[in-house]
């Protein structure tokens, strides 16, 4: 009897398995009457997914949507704006208060998860987006006046979710415009039509490491030389807009690596220089002349595991620098000796002792620097403080316990100032001499998570996003 029991028990899921699939088989070939079409690649129009490790082929596929002759405006034509010093001269004022229902809200469209903010030039919105259903990245122009899409490029490359994909800005010109992707792949097209000059990818050609948490980085376009941070072969490259031929390499002998900041070009000491903050140390490299991309001078005396805001330059050859998760801030003095340079850290403190940012890049203001303080901060976590250049350990002004504005971006406009705090409300200040006042405030968007792009600025239109949205406010 034992036996019998189980023989059943073996020979009945047998035939279970047996008759199913012998009934799914059927099914596959069509069963009675039905006519079944073999699923190829792009019968759909669709193109296939590719899967990480996958060749990316940057810049594949084009769209256009619509056509638009856009009327002259200012610009705001990279990672902030003109004179990288997130500074906006404009002939439109800002009134001393929102109307009651806020600023108006011109357009809007909805974003792959990121922190990629946009940039303006002659009357076009472009920013960097990916989009998450298809696994692409996607650089695309807006009207500025009706945020009307009028072209995208894009291609498939495999992202995971890590804090938002997308965070860099593209860079325009009148003749280019460049752009990098989350795992460094740039872009160099037509700025009108979007027509593709070259692309690169700085991890599969020149070894670079993708960052933690994907590239931030900003590319800079000076005349037709597009500037790029490697941090693999290369510490920096200048390669031609127009041809994709790289001009000139920075060696890297000494292995640092690529970062969140963005090289900030400065003149130092009479001297047009590029500076940058990779992990491994602060860089000036030459801007000009026979020695164009050649090291000016480094050092590595502040060194950092992450670093996303950029250097800013604070006058008398100093250059003021910050970094989150417990670095601090601090200062750089560039020393100019007969022909050549020296560079040494001669101010460095934790975010309790001294200026310091996590994420945004301070601004300076007539003789003084702003910065929104790190949740790390102390009693200053979170707020917008005020710090004399002569001094980044003791604050002149902050917006105290009650006013704490998160990872925010923050803009000058002539004589105002507009800030965000994570949940996009937006906050409008006007300046004193060393403190600013606040005026008003309001919540421009209904829900507002991680509000961090930084602001983008033209002709009374400030563009700005949450992790999911982007609106043009009037």
């Amino acid at each position: 009897m034992i036996k019998i029991i189980k023989t059943y028990r073996t020979i009945v899921p047998a035939v279970i398995i047996l008759l199913f699939s012998t009934a799914f088989v059927w099914f596959l070939r069509g069963g009675p009457g039905m006519a079944m079409e073999e699923r190829l690649p792009g019968l759909d129009n669709r193109p296939e997914l590719i899967e990480e490790g996958d060749p990316v082929i940057i810049g594949e596929f084009f769209e256009v949507f619509a056509e638009e002759e856009p009327p002259e405006s200012s610009n705001w034509p990279h990672f902030r704006g003109p004179g990288y010093e997130n500074i906006a001269r404009d002939d439109v004022d800002l009134p001393a208060s929102f109307p009651e229902n806020g600023p108006p809200v011109v357009w809007q469209v909805e974003l792959g998860e990121g922190h990629a903010a946009a940039s303006i030039y002659d009357g076009r919105v472009y920013v960097l987006d990916y989009n998450e259903k298809i696994r692409a990245d996607a650089l695309r122009c807006f009207s500025l006046e009706t945020g009307e899409e009028l072209w995208r490029r894009w291609y498939n490359v495999p992202i995971k979710r890590n804090h938002g994909m997308s965070r860099s800005i593209p860079t325009v010109s009148s003749d280019y415009v460049v752009s990098m992707g989350p795992r460094c792949h740039v872009m160099s097209l037509n700025p009108e039509n979007g027509d593709l000059y070259w692309t690169l990818d700085l991890v599969a050609d020149y070894g670079a490491e993708i960052p933690q948490w994907y590239t931030a980085q900003c590319p800079l376009v000076d005349g037709d030389i597009a500037v790029l941070a490697v941090g693999g072969e290369s510490l920096l490259m200048g390669v031609d807009c127009r041809t994709g031929e790289v001009v000139w390499e920075t060696p890297n002998p000494d292995k640092w690596k690529m970062s969140h900041s963005s090289i900030i070009p400065m003149t130092i000491h009479g001297v047009k220089t590029y500076v940058y903050m990779a992990v491994g140390g602060i860089c000036g490299v030459a801007a000009e002349g026979e020695n164009r991309g050649g090291i000016l001078w480094k050092t590595s005396e502040w060194n950092p595991a992450v670093i996303a805001p950029s250097p800013v330059y604070i006058g008398n050859g100093e250059i003021a620098f910050t970094a989150g998760y417990g670095a601090g801030g601090g200062k750089l003095k560039i020393y100019s000796e007969g022909s050549g340079f020296t560079a040494r850290v001669i101010e460095a403190h934790s975010p309790r002792e001294g200026m310091a940012s996590e994420q945004q890049t301070p601004i300076v203001y007539g003789e003084y620097l702003w910065t929104i303080h790190p949740k790390d901060a102390g009693e200053l976590r979170m707020q917008l403080a005020s710090y004399h250049v002569s001094d980044l350990r003791n604050p002149v002004w902050a917006s105290g316990k009650d006013n704490r504005f998160g990872l925010g971006p923050f803009i000058v406009i002539n004589d105002k100032m507009l800030l965000a705090n994570d949940e996009a409300e937006l906050f409008l200040f006007d300046f004193g001499t060393n403190s600013v006042n606040m005026l008003d405030s309001h919540k421009v968007m209904e829900e507002g998570i991680d509000s961090w792009g930084p602001f983008a600025y033209a002709d009374g239109y400030l563009i700005m996003r949450d992790s999911y949205t982007m609106i043009c406010l009037d």
